[in-house]
């Protein structure tokens, strides 16, 4: 038996997410922090597809909530994949932010999402196999395209993904991020800016999004960027930036930086 367990299930690309799984024979556990959705959509994917789905009602940015569905991960030997997908968004720059709205993006996009991270890794370590998709955002290629501690969030999910793929990898652990760019879920409303107001050539539907990432994850990309035409400008980047990791450190500073004499 295999079962997924997607966070942020109950609309947008999470219950995308648990549709396309459940149609590849996962069985489901769906959080998110509207039980009435996570029903609905439970009822509807075990009546369509045969699977087991269970659900966990839980706002990640409550501790006691993040410790049950942590506590879920550890315990349940069934689970082979864990999908990061909620996150809380902001378009509101940080001068405009008050600390208690940076708090909870923070405690969403970055410190639940490690939490959970943690929980379920050991298993799927322990078992040799297993999977890890974590949905960052184009916003970590390109930060200042909306709030900085936004994008600082999806920087982070990027760079943790890529930091656990070395540690993991070789223990039969598949890691993915996901970097969707503009896409039409209620996360734009949430965040205080309407996709209707954004050019259409931009927008990509939630169903397409996904269908784009598990693709990649069949090719076993490490990370995917679902809207970016050619994949040879990603490439570029990451041969760039693995070619200066051999230059990052010296005992002595550049000489641009050293006082002439």
């Amino acid at each position: 038996m295999k079962t997924a367990l997607i966070t942020g299930a109950s609309s947008g690309i999470g219950a995308i997410y648990a549709d396309r799984l459940a149609r590849r024979g996962y069985d489901l556990i769906l959080t998110g922090r509207d039980g009435a959705k996570l029903s609905a959509l439970a009822a509807r994917l075990e009546a369509d597809t045969g699977r087991k789905v269970d659900t966990i009602a839980a706002d990640l940015a409550v501790k006691a909530d993040l410790r049950r569905v942590e506590q879920r991960l550890a315990s349940d030997a069934s689970i082979s994949m864990l999908v990061n997908n909620a996150g809380l968004g902001a378009v509101k720059p940080l001068i405009d932010s008050t600390p208690e709205e940076l708090d909870a993006l923070i405690d969403v996009n970055v410190t639940a999402l490690t939490r959970l991270t943690r929980a379920v890794a050991p298993g799927l370590v322990a078992r040799g196999e297993g999977a890890i998709i974590n949905v960052s955002s184009i916003v970590a290629l390109k930060p200042e395209l909306l709030n900085g501690t936004y994008g600082g969030s999806k920087a982070f999910v990027l760079a943790l993904t890529q930091s656990l793929h070395h540690e993991l990898s070789g223990k039969g652990i598949q890691l993915q991020a996901v970097l969707p760019g503009v896409t039409a879920t209620p996360f734009w409303d949430r965040a205080g800016h309407a996709v209707s107001n954004l050019p259409t050539e931009w927008v990509m539907t939630p169903e397409d999004l996904v269908d784009a990432a598990l693709a990649g994850f069949d090719q076993r990309e490490l990370v995917t960027v679902p809207p970016l035409p050619e994949l040879d400008d990603f490439n570029r980047m990451e041969e760039a930036r693995h070619a200066m990791a051999g230059r990052l450190s010296n005992s002595k500073p550049a000489a641009r930086y050293l006082a002439e004499t």
